[in-house]
């Protein structure tokens, strides 16, 4: 039953949005829960979007880009933060 729950994983998509503070944008994503952070940062990318020198936050906390999402208990409509690195 574990590997079946495993297996279904990766067909599992949840449908979050990345909140852009200093453009004052929210933008839709469509992930996996194995993606990490920088899978993330890779879509914004495709969509125009440099997260160069970004941090990602949620739920007020730090997130690094090797984090995957379900690392950081992303689910369905959650909301990340994109905010400039204050360096």
């Amino acid at each position: 039953m574990e590997g079946l729950r495993r297996g279904l994983s990766r067909w599992k998509r949840y449908h979050i949005k990345v909140h852009l503070a200093d453009e004052a944008l929210l933008l839709p994503l469509t992930v996996r829960p194995r993606d990490t952070l920088s899978d993330l940062r890779a879509q914004l990318v495709g969509q125009g979007v440099s997260s160069w020198k970004r941090t990602f936050y949620y739920n007020a906390r730090r997130l690094d880009d090797h984090q995957t999402v379900r690392d950081v208990h992303l689910q369905d409509g959650s909301v990340l933060l994109l905010v400039s690195d204050p360096r």
